[in-house]
């Protein structure tokens, strides 16, 4: 089989597509033909060597795949050969087979196609266990998305919908902010021209009672200042590069909550609560309150190029590797 390998730490041009062993599942592991597979930045960091993970060299990246299970392991069981899964692999998913603990392989409905499913887990289990498990965002509140035309942002405009929230999306340009209407926000602000902090204030005078922030960097500060009484912001990641450094009284002077979002290693904490969420969001996918919205398709020897795209912050929405077949047979269709 072939897998996408990193020798040597850099930037995407890292990836080699390597010839490798085929791997074998053990007890409690499934082996999944991958058709597809999620790009997320913090792939890009890991193959930086910037991220909080730190795989020995060399290895393969890639946090979520779809496809179909080719053997199991001992002990195994609600798996077979042949059953149409997605799966949250943590690394190894740039490749064309992967093993995958078998509490995080999860059987698909029957109208999600596998590049639907590809980009699925990361970046929806992301924003429902953050506005959920975490946030607990009820019907009614005000919920500010902060990069929301990005994978997790959109994720969480749609998961903020199908929880009855008024949803105040910001985002850079025209073609984002058309996105995140498209995906139900009911407001959207141009957080790159405008002023945020005023911005804010006429959209929610009484202030904004959940702030989803994948970005981190300069806004964050003004995201705190606008959070109503009670407020919860949830600190998902830092796509700008910079960490903010956070006023810890403004969190006293409106009784708020400053809370991490890390899901994956949530998920394998919590096997069984992963799982309730998912069935959840596999219903609101079938029901149609949630489209995945896939910006850009590559084959799986073109990690490389696919990957410049998510960590240059170009993607609106997802960026899915396909299997090399199944990519040529799109492009001649």
């Amino acid at each position: 089989m072939r897998a996408q390998i990193v020798h040597e730490l850099g930037g995407p041009d890292a990836l080699s597509w390597d010839e490798i062993d085929l791997p074998a599942p053990g007890p409690g592991q499934v082996l999944v033909e991958v058709h597809a597979a999620g790009v997320n930045f913090p792939d890009g960091l890991i193959v930086a060597g910037s991220y909080q993970t730190k795989p020995a060299l060399p290895f393969t990246p890639g946090s979520e795949v779809a496809g179909v299970v080719s053997a199991v392991g001992e002990g195994v069981t609600g798996l077979a050969p042949g059953v149409r899964v997605l799966a949250f692999t943590g690394m190894g998913g740039y490749a064309e087979q992967v093993v995958v603990a078998a509490d995080m392989v999860f059987p698909i409905p029957d109208a999600m196609t596998a590049v639907d499913a590809a980009g699925f887990p990361v970046t929806y289990g992301t924003s429902f266990h953050g506005l959920v498990d975490r946030a607990d965002l009820q019907a009614g509140e005000t919920l500010l998305v902060l990069g929301a035309s990005g994978g997790v942002g959109l994720t969480a405009v749609e998961i903020g919908k199908a929880l009855g929230a008024r949803v105040i999306a910001a985002a850079s340009s025209p073609e984002k902010r058309r996105l995140c209407l498209d995906r139900g926000a009911d407001e959207v602000i141009d957080y790159a021209e405008g002023d945020l902090q005023q911005l804010l204030k006429e959209l929610a005078p009484a202030g904004v009672d959940v702030v989803y922030d994948p970005v981190g960097g300069e806004h964050a500060q003004t995201a705190i200042r606008a959070l109503a009484w009670g407020g919860r912001y949830l600190t998902v990641g830092y796509a700008s590069g910079d960490i903010p450094k956070i006023g810890m009284n403004r969190l006293l002077v409106c009784a708020g909550s400053l809370l991490g979002v890390l899901w994956g290693a949530w998920a394998r904490r919590n096997p069984a609560r992963n799982a309730q969420n998912m069935q959840r969001l596999f219903g609101w996918y079938e029901q149609g309150l949630l489209r995945p919205h896939v910006n850009e398709v590559h084959p799986m020897s073109g990690a490389a190029a696919a990957l410049d795209v998510v960590m240059g912050r170009r993607a609106l929405g997802k960026v899915i590797l396909e299997r090399d077949d199944a990519h040529i047979e799109r492009n001649e269709n």
